[in-house]
């Protein structure tokens, strides 16, 4: 049997595929187009996800299938109706693939969401859990609880497992966005007004990790059905994070004293509430559940993450 990969030359897609591969797993990826196909991969181009999109061929002998592919979210959407868009291909193209699956007799479908189907910031101190009533803020995270419920119907009327993932933000070789962002400023030794920001905590997660954790879920009988949080186990502050991926990189962060209160200000007046938010606020997962249910432990620290990112960098 061959277990299905969807996005699977994405950031996430391209470690789970190597992993299952190096695992002995027979393993067919899907991907918008065969422009970036890898040699040890099956690779089927679906086209764009949509509410037609025609899984017949890459659902053919598959057992299990791992939903990566998505619109992402995107910090400065230009589009008319942004949540049109996320429904579009998150919650649409999901339910079509997960239809499609049940009826070719696929066995399991775990499915990457987000915590932003939580929320968007915790109380320090006062994590997220698996269970507690979601709350998304973003179009993005609507998209993905819709398409968890969408998949929980499905899962009940076909009897098709269903297991989804709820990670924070995700790093490791070839990171992009706000992550990569972060680790140029280290590696060009910009002075950062963030000593202060020291009370915080973030919770993230190793590329490695969240591989891990997806090949768990493929597997334990103890995952069906459920909705699981991940990250490394050990949340930091904004200040730690910086320091800890300096020196990952071998840059020491250059970080200077300015008062929180100075940062929201000028974030107020230059309409960066959001950069401040994220750089000062908390956002914190409670991984009980995961670690008790399944018996996972994230088998890399935080600082072997860093440390893996850091090489994968390129300035």
């Amino acid at each position: 049997m061959t277990t299905l990969v969807t996005g699977a030359n994405g950031f996430v897609g391209s470690a789970l595929c190597a992993r299952l591969r190096r695992d002995g797993v027979f393993v067919r990826g899907a991907v918008r187009s065969l422009s970036s196909q890898s040699d040890d991969v099956e690779t089927v181009a679906i086209g764009s996800l949509s509410s037609v999109t025609d899984w017949t061929e890459a659902l053919k002998n598959v057992d299990e299938v791992v939903h990566l592919a998505a619109r992402v979210h995107v910090m400065n959407d230009k589009s008319s109706d942004p949540l049109a868009e996320f429904r579009r291909v998150n919650i649409e193209g999901t339910a079509a693939l997960a239809r499609q699956a049940a009826v070719a007799g696929v066995r399991r479908f775990v499915f990457l969401s987000s915590v932003k189907v939580n929320g968007e910031f915790t109380e320090a101190g006062h994590p997220f859990t698996a269970d507690d009533a979601p709350a998304p803020e973003d179009s993005y995270g609507v998209s993905k609880y819709e398409a968890e419920q969408l998949l929980r119907q499905i899962a009940a009327e076909t009897g098709m497992e269903v297991v989804i993932i709820r990670p924070p933000l995700v790093y490791g070789p070839g990171v992009r966005a706000n992550f990569e962002s972060m680790m140029r400023w280290l590696a060009r030794g910009v002075p950062l007004p963030l000593a202060a920001v020291t009370e915080n905590r973030r919770s993230l997660v190793s590329l490695d990790n969240l591989v891990d954790l997806i090949v768990k879920c493929l597997s334990h009988p103890a995952a069906a059905n459920e909705t699981f949080l991940i990250s490394d186990g050990e949340d930091l502050s904004t200040a730690q994070l910086l320091k800890r991926m300096g020196a990952a990189m071998g840059k020491p962060a250059r970080l200077f004293y300015m008062p929180p209160t100075l940062l929201r200000l000028g974030a107020t007046v230059f309409n960066k509430l959001g950069i401040y938010q994220r750089l000062c606020g908390s956002l914190q997962l409670d991984i009980a559940k995961t670690r008790q249910l399944l018996g996972w432990t994230p088998p890399v620290s935080v600082d072997e993450g860093l440390r893996r990112a850091a090489e994968g960098f390129r300035p």
